[in-house]
């Protein structure tokens, strides 16, 4: 059919359709497919894919070709639409639009603090997670195309969704039309690569906040009072609202986003204007405000998509274990990242980037549940393979990929070194955004990538 609709809101065992509804400007049906947790085994469990059609107001009979959003993560479920605007606004005008919940997340079988804990051994929960990367996303839309007969898509991979791309065109090419590929050109050698992808990260993060602190220099002397009262609190930290406990290394990951995103310089530093409750009683003990640690908190989502602390390092890993690659890494890094120490000789305090270390599952309290199955899988040395570098050599789908100079999650050092294994792919080098250039861009990031597949934009 060639990527012509045929889809009805009939249903079948494991496909079901709902009816349109509206907002503004767009028409949107909900479908719900049910899959094996393990596309290699016949007789494996299943699990519930949701994925959201999504059109222009008056086309929803339309034949118009589908196009497919791969979202960052892992663990993050695919924006709801309220409105045509952005992105999704313009890639609207041509195509119908499919927004799938990656498996683990959103309405697809959700893996949450309180549903996981149904599994009392923790082999049975790592045995579990293990199934939730990209090669078994890349089966699940295989699936849905199938079922909704759509031929060969064109598919729009965000961060890790571009990881997912990569991995499409190793294992299902003939399921894809064109692949545009946002901040997310993976690393693809053997074993596992997040030590390498944490080593060219550091000298970005570094980078990164040394450009904080030159547009906020009266943060780094509270960041410093900060950190000493942590370790001067008992237990090396103070309480946190919902259970868990605030340390100087916890404070550090608030670079997390705050170092790498649009605005994130200035979010970071209006949290720190209200850190401090006021003295409101002479001789009252200084103390850090409920203001401050509700925002640190809300910072994150780990309360809500665990899955992005559970599974980020073994999205990295091909027969080899990841064996806590942050954390060995910034241990390495000879004291820069010690915090209590930079603050004793009065030196910045530097914030950590995109990482997720063993401690985070003692200090936040919504990934305490988890504990054990990660140290599992960060032990494990068995992982599939995640892509086919000879299938890539000789790809024939047309991709082209923004790739964004001061990117601080997806360096440019690590995407050059993959790009020329991926025949034919054709890069769109800007410094005009962030890693966050998709949302930010106001479509223009997408409408440029989609110039240089279908002949708008000139070979160079």
């Amino acid at each position: 059919m060639n990527g012509t609709v045929t889809t009805t809101d009939s249903s079948s065992p494991d496909h079901v359709a709902g009816t349109w509804f509206s907002v503004p400007d767009l028409r949107l049906r909900d479908h719900y497919f049910t899959v094996p947790l393990d596309y290699s085994v016949g007789t494996s469990p299943k699990i519930s894919i949701f994925a959201r059609e999504v059109v222009a107001a008056g086309n929803e009979e339309q034949p118009l070709p589908y196009f497919v959003y791969l979202t960052g993560g892992p663990g993050f479920e695919c924006p709801r639409p309220t409105e045509a605007s952005g992105w999704l606004g313009r890639v609207t005008k041509d195509y119908r639009l499919i927004l799938m919940d990656q498996r683990g997340t959103g309405l697809s079988t959700p893996l949450t603090a309180s549903s996981m804990l149904q599994m009392k051994v923790a082999q049975d929960l790592a045995d579990f997670l293990k199934h939730f990367r990209a090669d078994n996303i890349v089966n699940d839309a295989e699936f849905i195309r199938k079922r909704l007969d759509a031929g060969p898509w064109t598919i729009l991979g965000q961060s890790f969704g571009g990881f997912c791309c990569v991995t499409y065109l190793s294992f299902a090419p003939q399921g894809l039309k064109q692949v545009l590929i946002t901040g997310g050109v993976p690393p693809i050698g053997k074993g596992c690569t997040a030590d390498d992808v944490y080593r060219a990260c550091i000298e970005r993060i570094v980078h990164q906040n040394e450009k904080y602190y030159e547009r906020f220099p009266q943060d780094a002397e509270i960041v410093r009072e900060i950190v000493n009262h942590l370790a001067e609190s008992e237990g090396g930290g103070v309480p946190l609202p919902s259970g868990g406990i605030l340390t100087p290394r916890g404070l550090q990951t608030l670079g997390f986003s705050g170092l790498g995103s649009y605005n994130g310089f200035e979010r970071m530093h209006y949290m720190f204007e209200r850190v401090w409750d006021p003295i409101i009683v002479p001789g009252a003990q200084k103390q850090i405000s409920y203001n401050f640690l509700n925002a640190f908190e809300n910072w994150s989502s780990f309360d809500t998509n665990p899955l992005f602390a559970v599974l980020h390092e073994p999205i990295f890993c091909q027969g080899a274990s990841s064996r806590w690659a942050a954390h060995r890494i910034r241990t390495q890094e000879d004291g820069k990242f010690d915090a209590i120490k930079a603050a004793k000789e009065g030196r910045p305090v530097l914030f950590t980037g995109e990482m997720i270390f063993p401690w985070m599952f003692d200090e936040i309290n919504a990934l305490k549940p988890y504990k054990e199955a990660v140290h599992l899988l960060a032990e494990k040395d068995d992982w599939p393979p995640l892509y086919d570098v000879a299938t890539l050599n000789r790809n024939k789908v047309p991709v082209a990929a923004c790739v964004y100079y001061e990117d601080m999650y997806v360096t440019v050092k690590r995407t050059m070194e993959t790009t020329p294994q991926i025949a034919g792919i054709r890069l769109y080098v800007t410094n005009e955004y962030m890693h966050s250039g998709l949302r930010d861009s106001d479509g223009q990031v997408v409408d440029y990538l989609l110039g240089m597949l279908n002949g708008k934009k000139p070979l160079f």
